[in-house]
């Protein structure tokens, strides 16, 4: 899973000094240790997975552009997932004119105001990504559809046991992926290896 909290604060700030100083390749690796994080800020707001990457591809374009104005000893995320916030809300504006919308408010209260949760949404959703086919389609029906186990083996036409298994070992795989958000709630992003 990586390093401990301190050794991401560190990595953190010295990339953050890199790219605040121009450094090309500081900006690509901000850029593989954030977009999937930045992409579930935009995707709160934004519909479509167009939007989404125009949201993604705006925060960095902007976040190099304002560069200088970053401080390298605060962490970066905070940072980024601000003006990912006014990147989407800006492209929920421009597309709500070009539909003639009349609440532009109502599509903007989707929008978190505290976004202290978004890396641990977004690493939720890697680990979700990541299970076997199987194990990922049971959890989708038991938890996003509401269908007991008894259910799921009759629309999968699959035995009650092998639900239950599959259930079984999907819990231990999230339980081992995700631990570390439970016993460290405060740390910072990060542990992201191989997701960006």
């Amino acid at each position: 899973m990586g390093g401990g909290r301190a050794e991401w604060v560190e990595m953190d700030s010295l990339l953050g000094a890199r790219f605040r100083e121009g450094d090309v390749s500081a900006m690509t690796e901000l850029y593989h240790r954030y977009a999937g994080a930045v992409g579930t800020v935009a995707r709160s707001a934004l519909w479509s997975d167009d939007l989404i990457a125009d949201a993604v591809q705006q925060t960095f374009v902007k976040a190099w552009n304002a560069r200088t104005d970053f401080d390298p000893a605060r962490p970066l995320a905070p940072w980024l997932y601000a003006i990912a916030r006014r990147t989407a809300i800006d492209i929920v504006r421009r597309e709500r004119r070009r539909q003639h919308s009349e609440s532009v408010e109502a599509d903007l209260a989707v929008l978190p105001t505290d976004l202290s949760d978004v890396w641990e949404r977004y690493q939720v959703r890697a680990a979700l990504d990541a299970l076997p086919t199987e194990e990922r389609e049971v959890m989708r029906l038991h938890y996003f559809e509401a269908r007991t186990h008894s259910e799921i083996a009759d629309l999968l036409d699959i035995p009650l046991g092998t639900v239950k298994s599959r259930s079984h070992r999907a819990h231990a795989r999230l339980a081992d992926s995700l631990g570390h958000l439970v016993a460290e709630p405060n740390e910072p992003p990060g542990r992201m290896e191989g997701r960006a």
